[in-house]
């Protein structure tokens, strides 16, 4: 069973060789890695020219990670895909699980795990947050995911016939494209779930999810109520949950600037 990683890349040389690392050392070995680079000016493009014979890759402009993340996926000849952003990593042994399961489940069309978060340092950050996704997680509904986002991007996969049938990233979403695509394919398919640690998410203040906390979970909601008509308690709860969740990063973010501060 073939399986194809996409990576969006944009001017992100400080990690981007960390991602490819943890998609070649992974133990299972029929992997396509697809890396579509938007024009990187940093030294990205030494870096895909060292691995080149290891990797699918090509760098020009486009309209952003969607459409970078789409082009991959069109691209991808792998049973079952997935995308990584380039400052994220997989854990080793991730893909040699996720393939077990798709044999193991062969009616499920996607699954998704656990996933740590990580800082600059590839050290574990936010675990509160992390046990919080993780008991959510146990057990996949769709009114759950209605009610708040809590699968992890880089610890999700599916198969590649889905998009025959769902289509691909909503270009015009440039935030929270990976949860209007969980709530495309989880009104049909319920997911499945690997009940162990496949993937780390890297936060840092410059990071895309760490400058437009706000702005992220404001779309996730409007998201929600596109798919949610029917699901009025859970767009309730998902109200709730974005004050919740906004609160939450403001005390973090307050908390690490005071340190800082004492730091001085």
């Amino acid at each position: 069973m073939k399986i194809s990683i996409i990576t969006p890349s944009f001017n992100q040389v400080q990690f981007i060789e960390r991602t490819i690392l943890s998609v070649l050392n992974q133990t299972y070995k029929d992997i396509e890695y697809i890396i579509m680079d938007g024009g990187s000016t940093d030294g990205t493009l030494e870096i895909l020219k060292k691995y080149s014979k290891q990797i699918i890759w090509s760098s020009e402009k486009d309209n952003g990670q969607s459409e970078a993340i789409n082009k991959g996926l069109r691209l991808a000849t792998g049973e079952i895909v997935a995308f990584l952003n380039s400052d994220d990593t997989y854990e080793l042994g991730a893909i040699l699980e996720v393939v077990d399961f798709f044999h193991k489940n062969e009616t499920k069309k996607w699954v998704y795990g656990k996933c740590k978060i990580i800082n600059k340092n590839d050290q574990e950050i936010r675990k509160p947050i992390t046990l919080y996704k993780n008991l959510l997680l146990k057990k996949y509904s769709y009114g759950k995911l209605l009610s708040e986002n809590f699968i992890s991007q880089p610890a999700t996969f599916w198969k590649r016939e889905l998009h025959q049938d769902i289509g691909y990233l909503n270009e015009a979403e440039h935030f929270c494209m990976d949860y209007d695509f969980w709530l495309r394919i989880g009104k049909k398919y319920p997911a499945g779930v690997i009940n162990k640690y496949l993937a780390n998410f890297r936060y840092y203040p410059n990071s895309k999810s760490g400058s437009v906390n706000k702005k992220q979970f404001r779309d996730e909601l409007r998201i929600a109520k596109k798919f949610g008509e029917k699901y009025k308690l859970a767009l309730i709860i998902h109200g709730f949950n974005y004050f919740k969740i906004t609160t939450i990063y403001s005390i973090f973010n307050l908390f690490k600037k005071n340190q800082k501060k004492c730091c001085k």
